[in-house]
């Protein structure tokens, strides 16, 4: 009697895994910015203004709305996290979900606020420093 192949079980399996870990990852990212949304908009705010990729005249006002922008993440559907990051999607490869959004926010959004007076530099350093700040604040969970 013959064997029957199942070809692309294994890589099937395989891809099942990669994509549960990348959702896992997102949840666990999503609960720990919910659980710390008033300290990273603080730091995340800090940073944008210190190290010159924001300018602005009230940094309080910077930090109410990353932390509205935040909250909005936290609350979003797959789809409306999804439409937001599209232009920023091949930014770099394999991005952190919660990182794209804040720097589509930031390019789209803040830079028309009335309290900023500007943006500076490139979709990738603006991401690359709202990372480092995300990845100390994941780190200390």
């Amino acid at each position: 009697m013959a064997k029957i192949f199942y070809t692309g079980n294994r890589e099937a399996k395989l891809l099942s895994k990669i994509e549960s870990s990348k959702e896992r990852e997102r949840i666990k990212t999503i609960n720990t910015i919910r659980d710390n949304i008033d300290i990273f908009s603080n730091k995340l705010s800090m940073k944008l203004i210190e190290t010159g990729l924001v300018e602005t005249v009230s940094k309080s006002s910077i930090e109410n709305q990353i932390a509205r922008c935040l909250d909005t993440l936290c609350k979003a559907e797959d789809f409306d996290i999804d439409y937001m990051i599209a232009p920023l999607r091949t930014l770099i490869s394999n991005p952190n979900i919660a990182s794209l959004y804040l720097t589509a926010f930031i390019v789209e959004k803040l830079i028309n606020h009335k309290d900023v007076i500007d943006v500076y530099g490139s979709d990738e350093d603006i991401y690359y420093c709202i990372q480092k700040e995300l990845t100390a604040i994941l780190s200390n969970v």
